[in-house]
């Protein structure tokens, strides 16, 4: 039986967007393409009513409740007033779009942060089909040694000497996109962020923005609430 929690008191925000979302995901901790979903709800103090399948029982479930909510039976799906939405990135925006943050003022600020953002879902795509490989013992370290490396030097050599970008800290400078958000999740899901950044030695343009995030005030309180589960 899927869990349903209640995340959050409902402020502001949820006036902004109309109501209490409900988000659909994987028992997945505090991973993969959903958790991005809520890092943003979290940052902006949206409540919402979050849903998680296990890994066990999501097959049942994809075939009916999922199926029936998103023909392509995939999450994270969000409702909210009646309206169902799917697609992980295009939840992002257009959630950016109704709170009037979180993807940047001018046209070319808009671009950059759909350009990076690319980027880091290119690499999670690669990410997922290592690590969930029936052969990831092989497939993974192959990764680790070669698509997340290239990854990794093409962000950090963009955020390092892109106009808008190498003032740091974020995607924008100092404008916190959802760019941030989904760059932030694909490093932490690849155990990036965690034992002191150790991972990102060699990017300290990277590390700056991971510290940039994990600071911002609803963030830091949720990395240190139960609401993060690792």
């Amino acid at each position: 039986m899927p869990s349903t929690k209640q995340q959050g008191t409902a402020g502001p925000a949820n006036k902004i967007i109309g109501g209490i979302p409900t988000i659909h995901y994987l028992d997945f901790a505090s991973r993969g393409r959903g958790q991005v979903v809520r890092l943003m709800w979290e940052d902006a103090g949206i409540a919402y009513e979050d849903i998680r399948y296990s890994f066990e029982e999501y097959p049942e479930y994809k075939k009916s409740i999922i199926a029936e909510k998103n023909p392509t039976a995939t999450v994270p799906i969000v409702e909210l007033n009646g309206k169902i939405l799917t697609r992980s990135y295009a939840i992002l925006r257009h959630f950016a779009r109704q709170l009037g943050k979180y993807e940047g003022e001018t046209e070319e600020e808009k671009y950059w942060a759909d350009a990076m953002c690319d980027i880091a879902i290119d690499w999670r795509t690669l990410f997922i089909a290592a690590f969930f490989n029936p052969n990831k013992e092989q497939t993974y370290p192959k990764h680790q040694d070669t698509d997340r490396n290239h990854a990794l030097k093409a962000l950090e050599t963009h955020l390092t000497s892109h106009e808008l970008s190498k003032q740091g800290p974020y995607v924008i400078e100092k404008t916190f996109t959802y760019a941030d958000m989904v760059i932030y999740q694909v490093l932490h899901d690849e155990n990036l962020t965690q034992e002191g950044r150790k991972g990102l030695q060699d990017y300290p343009r990277l590390k700056q923005l991971v510290d940039a995030v994990e600071t911002r005030p609803n963030v830091k309180a949720f990395l240190e609430s139960d609401r993060y589960l690792g």
